[in-house]
């Protein structure tokens, strides 16, 4: 598929909440739903008896990042308000970017693979606007492209496999290969 088609198709988060909602309810007992500025995973509980990902301000971009990170995310982390993860905000230092980066590689590398098959345009997130430095992008990105090749080559994980197909099957989509992820 080519840049030029991926731009033209209208993606709408509404679209991913019906797609991720029909794969993922019955057997994983989670929604996707609209937040507000902040994303945020809510694990089941006495008010919601549905676990919840949550994603920010309306951004088709922000789903694919949230269920990536539900992708990661293990049985026993499901069960933890934003899997028990730690998120060190904006302006990091170079050493806790390095470390950020280190633990965003196969989370970007899922929402690479689910933007690939949703024929959305991807790009990494090195997430510190406001930092002291310029974080190498094209360097992270590397990074991201081998961690998909490995997955690819690997196959792909049941929930990612599960979204990406049902992806492709309502984006009219072709089928996953490494020469698809290209750095640029």
């Amino acid at each position: 598929m080519t840049a030029i088609k991926e731009l033209s198709m209208s993606h709408q988060y509404q679209d991913m909440i019906v797609v991720f909602n029909r794969t993922f309810f019955a057997e994983f007992n989670t929604k996707l739903e609209l937040g507000g500025d902040e994303p945020i995973y809510l694990p089941a509980n006495a008010e919601c008896a549905y676990h919840r990902i949550i994603f920010a301000r309306g951004f088709y971009a922000s789903t694919l990042h949230e269920i990536a990170h539900w992708c990661v995310a293990g049985s026993e982390r499901r069960l933890i308000e934003d899997f028990g993860y730690w998120y060190e905000p904006d302006g990091r230092s170079v050493q806790v970017q390095a470390e950020f980066e280190k633990v965003e590689i196969r989370p970007q590398a899922y929402e690479w693979i689910l933007s690939k098959s949703a024929g959305f345009h991807f790009t990494v997130s090195c997430d510190n606007i406001n930092g002291d430095f310029e974080p190498n992008r094209l360097d992270f990105m590397a990074k991201v492209q081998e961690e998909v090749t490995t997955i690819l080559n690997q196959g792909l994980p049941k929930r990612v496999e599960m979204l990406s197909d049902a992806l492709r099957s309502f984006y009219n989509t072709p089928p996953l290969n490494s020469s698809q992820f290209v750095v640029i």
